[in-house]
């Protein structure tokens, strides 16, 4: 009894559930035909953007009709979307989708001014300070009576005795002086000993005759400053004439270091700059030089400028033919314009960096470069201070931008004459790596190609079509080649095919 008293109430309630659904569409049924067409309008969701294709950033110009895996890298398709904002502000941009940006980590830094102090390294050898040179040579002729033990390479001291000198012309002269003396005439003595000053002798040895009142024949030739001796051309026994070299010594208290600058470099050398050297002979001492010359002439052979370093030698330790790594710093601190290096774009032309502007957008822009160190790089024109530029990330920039033909439109001149419909732009350089055939189609070659810098593009192999079926008469599998390509509308391709040299 008590079963079918809930089976009834059980129907009555799903009697009363229906009716009430029944009610429910029938009254929005109802208010929907009555609300017009705003109504219908508002209760739409906005339309979402459709794409026009999906690509790889990494092989911008193959497309795909439909999102997935890229065949050529291990990464999803990346949408491609018309833009129909029509803003002005936006042309000569590209737009890159935040997901992207996001996923591939690019990161950008502010443009700032500061000072830069680049640090130049290059390598130098030790060599004699030509500069600290002294010549030994005879007063007047006469005869080696002995020569003490030297020979080149020795190292002496200052008044160390060299050679003894036999000189007769100097024996009659301190004779007659002493005669004279014994006369007591005042203006004889005086005139007998100018005599004796005119002959070349050493006032030292003319008071020495004068204080022992016997005359000195043998005369003995002394070193005047210590040093290295560099050339000895006296042996006993010998005749000398006045004049005539003895010897050359070479001081040894200071050093030349001669490095070779790449001429490239030469405008951040200065004279007076400071250096820093390190010999492998002198592990862990470091010398402080300063740059005392930069000679005139650059070698042919080599591109280099030669740059004289002068270091103190105060321990003797630093050898002439020593080679020492040497740290050139610039002093002129000059406030300029500094972005990362890796924000710099090399291209054929010059440089650009990726600015990045407000609402996703990036705007390549040509930039005048200069000296760089510790990752910095200074700009000389092209961008202000504040400016936010993309250090990392820019292949996927450029590769969009390239395929819009921003590129070629901030390399085209600016004439500023002809209405820019008129205008006729200028042929983009072709972009060029090396590489080797690995296949051979109809209108196509498959290449193994290395990076292609001007494209920020990797290493790696691709199939490329042919701008004319004759470029690749000649050519077999295997070949070594250098590629190089223009960037059009549907992608990249082959316009020039040659032979590398190193192939056979």
């Amino acid at each position: 009894m008590m079963n079918a008293k809930h089976l009834k109430l059980a129907a009555l309630m799903l009697i009363f559930l229906a009716a009430g659904a029944a009610g429910g569409y029938w009254w929005a049924n109802h208010t929907r035909m009555n609300s017009g067409p705003a109504m219908t309008a508002s209760s739409q969701a906005p339309a979402e953007r459709k794409p026009l294709y999906w690509y790889d950033p990494m092989v911008p110009q193959q497309h795909f009709d439909k999102p997935g895996k890229s065949p050529f890298m291990d990464m999803a398709l990346v949408p491609k979307y018309a833009d129909d904002s029509g803003n002005k502000a936006d042309a000569g941009s590209v737009k890159i989708d935040p997901r992207v940006v996001q996923n591939l980590g690019m990161r950008t830094a502010s443009v700032t001014r500061g000072s830069l102090t680049p640090k130049l390294e290059a390598t130098g050898v030790l060599a004699f300070n030509e500069r600290d040179v002294s010549i030994v040579q005879a007063r007047a002729a006469g005869f080696v009576e002995r020569v003490f033990a030297r020979a080149p390479g020795d190292v002496v001291a200052a008044g160390s005795p060299l050679v003894s000198l036999l000189v007769p012309e100097w024996s009659g002269a301190q004779q007659e002086f002493l005669a004279l003396k014994k006369s007591g005439d005042a203006a004889l003595i005086d005139a007998a000993r100018q005599r004796m000053q005119v002959l070349g002798m050493p006032s030292q040895l003319i008071q020495q005759v004068e204080r022992s009142g016997v005359p000195h024949p043998v005369v003995t030739v002394s070193f005047p400053m210590g040093g290295v001796i560099r050339e000895l051309d006296v042996r006993a026994g010998m005749t000398v004439t006045s004049g005539q070299t003895l010897a050359k010594v070479n001081g040894l208290g200071t050093v030349w270091l001669d490095v070779a600058v790449p001429e490239a470099l030469a405008q951040q050398i200065r004279v007076g700059q400071s250096a820093q050297a390190r010999l492998p002979a002198l592990p862990g001492e470091v010398i402080q030089g300063r740059v005392t010359d930069i000679l005139p002439e650059a070698n042919l052979d080599t591109r280099t400028l030669k740059v004289r370093v002068e270091l103190p030698n105060k321990h003797g330790h630093l050898r002439p033919g020593l080679t020492a790594q040497v740290q050139l710093a610039d002093s002129n601190k000059q406030s300029v314009l500094l972005v990362p290096t890796e924000a710099i774009i090399r291209t054929g032309k010059g440089a650009m960096v990726m600015v990045a502007e407000s609402g996703g957008h990036y705007r390549p822009v040509e930039v005048q470069t200069g000296a760089e160190a510790g990752g910095q790089t200074a700009v000389l024109g092209g961008l202000s201070e504040g400016q936010k530029v993309v250090t990392s990330g820019q292949f996927l920039i450029d590769s969009d931008a390239s395929l819009q033909g921003i590129f070629a439109a901030a390399d085209a001149p600016d004439t500023g004459t002809a209405p820019a419909s008129t205008q006729v732009p200028a042929p983009m350089a072709l972009h060029e790596a090396e590489g080797r055939i690995v296949g051979i189609g109809k209108d196509e070659v498959t290449i193994a190609h290395g990076p292609f810098k001007t494209l920020n593009m990797p290493g790696m192999t691709m199939s490329f079509p042919l701008a004319n079926a004759h470029l690749i008469h000649g050519f077999k599998v295997g070949d070594k080649v250098r590629v190089g390509m223009r960037q059009t509308d549907s992608g990249l391709v082959i316009e020039r095919l040659e032979k590398n040299g190193g192939a056979k």
